[in-house]
């Protein structure tokens, strides 16, 4: 038996090349509104999305990104838009919202022949005080943490493959 959903599961690997140039923004917004619908606790939808396109923000945040690991590579792979997902630190488990979210996004940018990818360290990146600014240009108080970086784009190259699956992956009680 087929089912597009879990074919999707099963296929989506992250992205770590892309070529230039931006997604359709009909895609973007398909893939925005399926992280509108990830579980949230007691369906508060603690977590915010925010898209950045323009180059010079998504290089400042890859720098801001890059400094926290104490590197100076490009950690967003050369993506040219990305999805900021932030929560509300007040409201509920807020982590697992926002990381439900991320699954989301990553799942929808899948079956829409989009490549993405989960960034790590934006809890870091915006406890920062140039992260603080970030959050006040985007009109968010500093309650609001840093979840992931979702970035995104047409993948640049052969698409992964799934690893074998663990042997213990499942146990049954």
């Amino acid at each position: 038996m087929s089912n597009a959903v879990l074919e999707a599961l099963k296929n989506r690997r992250s992205i770590r090349s892309y070529k230039p140039g931006l997604i359709e923004d009909e895609k973007l917004e398909m893939i925005l509104e399926a992280g509108t619908y990830a579980p949230t606790a007691k369906g508060l939808q603690s977590p915010v999305m925010v898209v950045v396109k323009d180059p010079s923000v998504i290089n400042d945040l890859s720098r801001m990104n890059a400094e926290v690991m104490g590197a100076s590579n490009d950690p967003f792979y050369g993506a040219p838009e990305l999805i900021v997902v932030l929560a509300d630190t007040n409201i509920g488990p807020y982590e697992d919202d926002g990381a439900l979210v991320m699954g989301n996004l990553m799942i929808a940018a899948y079956s829409l022949g989009v490549g993405s990818c989960w960034i790590n360290r934006a809890k870091e990146m915006f406890k920062t005080v140039k992260g603080k600014e970030y959050l006040a240009k985007w009109g968010l108080s500093t309650d609001y943490e840093g979840i992931g970086i979702c970035i995104l784009g047409y993948a640049d190259g052969d698409y992964p493959k799934a690893k074998a699956r663990k042997n213990n992956y499942i146990i049954y009680d």
